[in-house]
Parts: structure tokens; sequence; C-alpha cells
């Protein structure tokens, strides 16, 4: 009996890629049972583009400014991710909201990450605005993208101390480096053993 075929991941990138990185290590264990077959991203000259081609892996980028307009561009990003057939599509650090077309074909299974214990603190500020508001706990949250600005449906979540004399910054470190731990565990577990989605709870065999 031969082993399945590792699932197939393509990642969106808007920057360092260092998520992306992880994911790139965690897949060359073959029991990982998950390879990233392609990265897309939504500008050019970015070090996550550099990432995927040390790996060998293949790129397309898709700015928004290159199209007419956005729906043209949800368009163009829905088939250029279909054309690599993905199991799970991972938004890495993706600064761009996608669109009603690709949310169709693929809402049930793109992922994203949050820097925040959601439904607390959405949008782009997450550290800042828990940090603001004084909480004792932050942390990171995995969730299946859905049509609002991250109110999907939550995969996993991993809590972050807040101390005393956190800055912004240091918060931030802090929760990536449980965000990107999460990510890679909870990527494999959903390739290798499947998942359901009912009445927004998420659950893994």
């Amino acid at each position: 009996m031969t082993d399945p075929a590792p699932a197939r991941l393509v990642v969106l990138v808007s920057g360092s890629g260092s998520n992306l990185q992880a994911l790139l290590d965690a897949a060359a264990d073959p029991a990982y049972g998950a390879t990233v077959v392609a990265v897309g991203a939504d500008r050019d000259g970015i070090a996550g583009l550099d990432r995927a081609a040390a790996a060998g892996v293949p790129t397309f980028v898709d700015s928004v400014k290159a199209y007419p307009t956005r729906d043209d561009w949800d368009a163009a990003l829905t088939a250029h991710v279909a054309e690599h057939k993905p199991d799970l599509i991972i938004s890495a650090g993706f600064l761009k909201l996608v669109g009603k077309r690709f949310l169709t074909s693929f809402g049930d299974r793109y992922v994203n990450t949050h820097n925040a214990l959601l439904p607390a603190f959405p949008g782009i500020h997450g550290p800042r605005d828990a940090l603001a508001y004084g909480v004792k706990i932050a942390g990171a949250t995995l969730f299946f993208v859905d049509a609002g600005v991250d109110t999907g449906p939550i995969i996993a979540q991993v809590s972050v101390p807040v101390l005393d004399d956190d800055t912004e910054e240091t918060l931030t470190e802090r929760i990536k480096e449980a965000e990107r731990r999460q990510l890679v565990e909870y990527v494999g577990r959903l390739v290798r053993d499947g998942w359901t989605i009912t009445d927004r709870k998420v659950s893994i065999p």
C-alpha cells in the first residue's frame, strides 16, 4: 500500500514570508503530509517570493493595481490559485481581502491566522488594541476565512501572556512565535486528518 500523495498547499504572502518559511520547513518532512505547490503575492519584490524561489516553488503575483476593478483582481487571483489544484490555501501575512468569487471557490479551505484571540480585536492592530484595552492574555487565532473581517469559523487558538512591560513590538513578536507554531501544527493536522465545519464549530478527528 502506497502512502497517499501529500496535500497541496498554495500560500499567499505580502511581506517577509516567515510563516511561509515555517510551512516550507515543515513540509520538507514527508510525514507532515503536505507540500507547498505555489506561492502567490499581491506585490513584487518581497522576501516571501524570494523564499519561494529559493525552495524551487512556483510563484505568481496579482497586484490589485494591475486590474481595472477589484472584481477583476479577485477573478484573476482565483484563477491563478485554482491552476495549482490546492487542497488548502494559507494566508500567511496576505494583506488583501479576497472577494466573493475567491470565497465561493475556496471558502471552506482558505485558512488565515490573526494575532489576537478572536472575536476580540479584529483588524490589523490586534496586539496594539489588546495592550490598549489592558488585557492580561493575548494570543493568536487560526480560522477559515469568510466574507467578514476576521469572523470565520475558528480552527485553533493559542494564548500568550501580556507582561507588565510589554510594548506593541515585544508582544507582537511573542505572538508571532506562538502563531507560527500553531499554524504549522494545525495545517498539518487538517491535511492529515481532515475536518468538518458544523454551525461554526470546526472539528478535526
